[in-house]
């Protein structure tokens, strides 16, 4: 007797691993990458059993489990950084899949059973995919709704800064202006949008839509922390926590967190601390915070080439790092500008890098003085740019 719902839970781990296998091997599916096998199956047993179920005629328990699975899916694919082409890839190889592996079965029922378990698997399928985006549009909606709360804890803090910098005012609001644009004018967009009866074919632009006000906001937030930063800095109010540091081991800590950058872009890095002091009397986490700035800069400048880092010990108890790059450069008339909050080269012809504050280089020099060093910059444009910067053996 033809049991489709028993072919099919005889079929789940074959699917799962033919479902697995396709996903890894879809470009389309990046985030999976990063997944381990039991992370990227996540929920998909469960709803392999579900569908199970709605074949052997359990209806609303089956399509209970089923829209568990999915809400649950959903969730954890949000958290996982997946975006919402991924997920409708993910399912439309799961149908193809399921379909595949059972097809050699499934042909030897009649004519009217194929067609119950194909329509009933078309249907399930559909409702996963239903329940799952409305998961991942709550989670998203809830990560919006946390990013709001930040920006309003952070929204005092803000107004005194601007007080306090007057100078500093016309930048602060230029730079404000394009993400909180973004964020008004996608919201709305949203906003609208759900009002509207609901339209399967919209989902996908509608959670864009969030993904856009998300990444808004990341950048404004980054942009207000950057701005207390120099804030801070300029109010002397960082306090030092001066230890013995090993030079060597505090580069390769930082190495490590700007390496992925470097191969995304198939650059070379090249690390020289050989003559790098054994031990000097800083704050590490500043060091890190200067290090971790000026090589991120190389990078997001560069685009053919090396990063290249190198230590340099000298006999007035004083000690060197010069990172240099192979990037676009600066023009000499821009060399006097650079650590200035908000300012930018005027010679770079490059596409402005969305995710640049432009106070990376003004937080820079200001740590750097606090520890009682000197930096130096030498550029040639169109050729690279070498960035020197030397402290005490002991502050």
């Amino acid at each position: 007797m033809f049991d489709a719902s028993k072919i099919l839970n005889t079929q789940i781990d074959a699917i799962l691993e033919h479902w697995e296998t396709a996903v890894r091997q879809d470009s389309r599916i990046e985030s999976s990458a990063e997944l381990s096998a039991t992370a990227l199956k996540n929920s998909m047993p469960i709803l392999l059993r579900g569908m199970a179920k709605a074949l052997a005629h359990q209806g609303k328990e089956s399509y209970e489990t089923v829209a568990s699975a999915s809400l649950e899916h959903g969730k954890t694919r949000a958290k996982e950084g997946y975006n919402p082409a991924e997920i409708a890839w993910e399912y439309k190889i799961l149908r193809r899949v399921i379909f595949s592996v059972l097809e050699p079965q499934l042909l030897q029922g009649s004519p009217k059973e194929i067609l119950r378990t194909v329509r009933t698997l078309d249907a399930v399928i559909d409702e996963a995919i239903s329940q799952c985006y409305t998961s991942y549009v709550q989670q998203r909606v809830k990560e919006l709704e946390q990013l709001r709360s930040q920006l309003i804890m952070t929204n005092q803090e803000l107004t005194r800064l601007l007080r306090t910098s007057k100078d500093s005012l016309a930048y602060m609001a230029h730079e404000l202006k394009t993400p909180l644009t973004s964020i008004i004018g996608y919201s709305d967009l949203f906003l609208r949008q759900q009002q509207k009866p609901v339209d399967v074919q919209a989902t996908v632009p509608n959670l864009r839509n969030i993904e856009r006000v998300l990444q808004a906001g990341r950048l404004l937030l980054r942009l207000i922390n950057d701005a207390l930063e120099l804030s801070s800095s300029e109010a002397g109010k960082i306090q030092l926590n001066l230890a013995c540091v090993d030079v060597k081991q505090v580069i390769k800590d930082v190495v490590a967190t700007i390496e992925p950058l470097v191969q995304a872009k198939n650059l070379q890095l090249k690390i020289d601390y050989d003559r790098a002091p054994t031990q000097v009397v800083t704050d590490i986490f500043r060091l890190q915070q200067i290090l971790t700035n000026l090589l991120s800069n190389a990078v997001r400048y560069t685009n053919e080439g090396f990063i290249k880092l190198e230590c340099f010990t000298h006999s007035n108890n004083y000690w060197s790092i010069a990172i240099a790059d192979t990037g676009i450069g600066m023009a000499e008339e821009d060399l006097t500008r650079i650590f200035e909050p908000f300012i930018r080269a005027s010679s770079n012809t490059h596409r402005r890098d969305e995710e640049s504050t432009g106070l990376g280089l003004a937080i820079v020099a200001r740590l750097i003085k606090l520890l009682q060093g000197e930096i130096k910059v030498v550029s040639q444009l169109g050729v690279g740019s070498t960035f020197t910067i030397t402290f005490p053996w002991k502050i």
